[in-house]
């Protein structure tokens, strides 16, 4: 399965339409998450991709109930979907982890910071796509590609002006090899075994 991954776009699609559109040239998108602000966004891309959008809503949206999350089903296992404010992800990825594990998922998609994100937990597979239009973290918009398979996963950051630049990578050279997990950075398991109170 092929899965674009956006978050907060805040009322333009224009960038994650430019992105399907390149995406879908090598192989279709069989799914597009986009993990809130603004939820009309998402139901946007629906009616204008004709693809099925899986969303939830965010802080933006009015999205404050302990419901306000969803769960992707994949070959490879499921997907936690969640905007990421109510498991505060601004601060640590430690809660976001615990939901996606409670819920017997893989991984987890969640937006919220504007800041892009990958990265692996005990197994788990957190991705932060960041956002396309008013990125934080210094790049010029970024977006997520999952790929699943039977066997596993490969997950991958793309900014946006590398991606859509003239030879740019597409993105979809990975759809029919072996899948990969990415790797583990430092400190995440220090914070998760701090995180001791939980219980």
């Amino acid at each position: 399965m092929k899965i674009l991954v956006v978050s907060d776009t805040h009322g333009d699609c224009s960038r994650v339409i430019d992105i399907y559109q390149k995406l879908s040239k090598e192989s279709p998108v069989d799914v597009v998450v986009h993990c809130g602000d603004y939820a009309a966004d998402a139901r946007e891309l629906q009616a204008r991709l004709g693809v099925h959008v899986a969303w939830v809503r965010g802080n933006c949206d009015g999205g404050f109930s302990d419901t306000d999350w969803s769960v992707l089903e994949t070959e490879a296992g499921n997907f936690l979907v969640t905007h990421g404010h109510m498991e505060h992800v601004d601060y640590s990825k430690q809660k976001v982890y615990y939901k996606a594990l409670e819920n017997h998922c893989v991984g987890a998609f969640f937006g919220h910071t504007h800041r892009a994100s990958y990265t692996e937990v005990d197994g788990v597979a957190l991705m932060n796509p960041g956002s396309l239009t008013k990125p934080r973290d210094g790049s010029g918009g970024t977006f997520g590609l999952m790929v699943t398979h039977e066997d596993g996963i490969w997950g991958k950051i793309y900014r946006y002006e590398d991606f859509m630049a003239p030879g740019g990578s597409n993105g979809g050279s990975q759809n029919g090899a072996q899948a990969q997990k990415p790797k583990v950075r430092g400190g995440h398991l220090r914070d998760l075994l701090n995180y001791s109170d939980r219980f």
